[in-house]
């Protein structure tokens, strides 16, 4: 697994690897819905995007993230952000998740086509056995929308993490692995057709 820094781009969806210059529009993308404020997430509030980038680097640079701007190319915007995480190299497993997406953009093409590309890039570039998907228990809109995309719910991590607000949440665990990709493929390739 050869971590570097690449987009990856779609018919109507492009990944930017995450860079300052993206800062300013994805605060936009974030106020639209105030998405910190959603208590079963961690999306970082607009003045925290410094921190959010300087972290997101130094993980990457650590060879465990790479962060990416989630961009609809019709309009040229930036309308969230999403990253690979917990890149075990060695055992050719990662974790796709900080995922969040502006309000106004969320149940749109963009999470599905998103999502496709970056599992190809997992499971196509990458070689990986195993790809991981996490969200909080009560967080039905993140557990649907993983199940949507062909994701395999596999238990609960239970008093997982500790929110924002100090609430210990259980995390639900999802996978797709190398064996399932063939039909989790063909699936979401129908459903962006579609």
């Amino acid at each position: 697994m050869k971590i570097e820094k690449v987009a990856l781009s779609g018919d109507r969806v492009r990944l930017e690897p995450l860079s300052a210059a993206h800062l300013p529009a994805l605060a936009e993308a974030i106020q639209d819905g105030e998405l910190w404020k959603i208590p079963v997430t961690f999306v970082p509030h607009p003045s925290d995007l410094p921190k959010f980038y300087a972290d997101s680097e130094a993980a990457f640079d650590a060879g465990k993230e790479l962060a990416f701007a989630t961009v609809d190319q019709s309009a040229g915007q930036v309308v969230g952000s999403t990253r690979f995480r917990c890149i075990e190299a060695a055992h050719r497993r990662v974790e796709i998740g900080f995922t969040f997406l502006a309000a106004s953009w969320q149940r749109t093409h963009i999470n599905t086509e998103a999502k496709y590309l970056m599992l190809q890039h997992a499971f196509q570039v990458w070689g990986c056995n195993r790809v991981e998907l996490l969200t909080d228990e009560r967080n039905a809109k993140s557990r649907s929308a993983i199940a949507r995309i062909g994701a395999r719910e596999e238990g609960i991590l239970r008093h997982h993490m500790v929110m924002r607000d100090g609430f210990i949440r259980n995390s639900v665990v999802y996978s797709i692995t190398s064996a399932d990709w063939p039909r989790v493929q063909a699936k979401l390739a129908s459903r962006l057709q579609g």
